[in-house]
């Protein structure tokens, strides 16, 4: 194969043009991991598609890294995939070097290493540039449906509060110079506002409790238990936040198995990729069981996270040996369940959050005027 002028590939940039970032669009898009040593999801399924691409056009990988290297704007991009290019230059296979940077999980260190093994290597970083497409596609989604909804019910809870704390304070003042007996409304009110002046600052403490105790126990296993098995009970956000780990659930063991991934292998990357206490504890048992000669619908079915129309469907997979198929139906299947139930929730909550707002400043403001108004008649 002859070689390639990869300065051809460089690219050109105009003396007028802006620095990438700083569009705010650009800024909405990326992928944010707080404190994680991880490469963000959207520049693995970068990395992957490009990658992919010039492997299945029969570009060699040391060349399709020099491709990939040469097209990396930001410093940090380019020290990673530099040592990537020097560690597969120097001997190791490129599963080895991922994991060498400590930046790639083991999901996709044995799905690599797997695709190097078969010689199908092209079209596992594919798959994996997919999987990662589509996990990045459900997490948009999620996050504009409730976005908005979300925006207006802490702007409503803050107006609420802004009156609470402040506003009527004021008015209960300028009533009690007046003297007289005030309508109910208003004093329930000014009752209300004044014991939430009174324990202000303990309600503040305990959040900040909660926040703190969150943060230090987060990962420890019977925080993870509770929370989650909480969680799970809250009537519709149960059912949602269920059906999305099932999808990922699903997603990931398709990818493995269609690499022809062991079955116990793909079970054991899948609990590591999957961090979801329902999901460990339940496989590491169904690992268990799978070792002792038991068939993965029987095990999964012990556990009443996992459906029993999902349980039926990977029974047949099992039994005509189409696994992949039937996993892929079953994450596209609660995939677009979990969208349509997220966007009819969003479409629902932004006029009621409207109409309590509504309701509840114009209660206060009507407690706040009535006596006003019968001091006026009063003359």
């Amino acid at each position: 194969m002859p070689s390639i002028d990869i300065s051809q590939y460089q690219k050109k940039k105009r003396p007028d043009a802006k620095p990438e970032g700083n569009d705010l669009f650009a800024f909405l898009n990326k992928d944010i991991s707080f404190g994680s040593k991880q490469v963000p999801d959207k520049k693995k399924e970068s990395l992957y598609v490009e990658l992919s691409t010039l492997l299945l056009s029969g570009i060699d990988l040391r060349t399709a890294l020099e491709l990939i290297l040469v097209d990396q704007e930001q410093a940090k991009d380019k020290v990673l995939f530099e040592g990537i290019r020097a560690r597969i230059l120097s001997g190791l296979a490129l599963s080895e070097a991922l994991k060498e940077t400590g930046q790639f999980s083991d999901y996709e260190f044995y799905s690599i290493r797997i695709g190097e093994e078969t010689g199908r290597l092209g079209e596992v970083l594919t798959d994996l540039s997919k999987y990662y497409k589509s996990k990045i596609q459900q997490r948009r989604k999620i996050v504009s449906a409730v976005t908005y909804p979300a925006i207006v019910l802490l702007s409503s809870l803050g107006a609420v509060f802004f009156m609470i704390k402040f506003v009527v304070p004021m008015f209960a003042d300028v009533f009690l110079r007046f003297g007289g007996k005030l309508p109910w409304i208003t004093g329930a009110i000014i009752s209300f506002s004044n014991w939430f002046d009174r324990y202000f600052s303990l309600f503040l403490l305990f959040i900040i409790a909660v926040t703190v105790v969150y943060f230090l126990k987060r990962r420890s296993e019977w925080f993870r238990k509770i929370s989650s098995g909480l969680l799970l009970k809250i009537p519709v956000v149960g059912d949602i936040v269920r059906k999305i780990y099932l999808a990922r659930f699903a997603n990931t063991m398709r990818l493995l198995v269609s690499t022809d991934t062991p079955l116990l292998r793909s079970i054991a990357l899948v609990r590591q990729m999957i961090s979801y206490y329902p999901i460990e504890s339940s496989l590491l048992k169904v690992e268990q069981d799978i070792l002792q000669g038991e068939s993965l619908h029987k095990s999964l079915a012990s556990f009443p996270f996992y459906p029993a129309k999902m349980i039926q469907l990977i029974k047949v997979g099992e039994e005509v040996n189409r696994m992949d198929y039937f996993f892929e139906k079953i994450a596209s299947q609660y995939t677009e369940e979990v969208e349509y139930r997220t966007n009819t929730i969003s479409s629902l909550l932004e006029p009621l959050i409207i109409i309590f707002l509504g309701l509840v400043v114009g209660v206060i403001l009507i407690a706040m005027y009535l006596p006003m108004f019968q001091m006026s008649n009063s003359f």
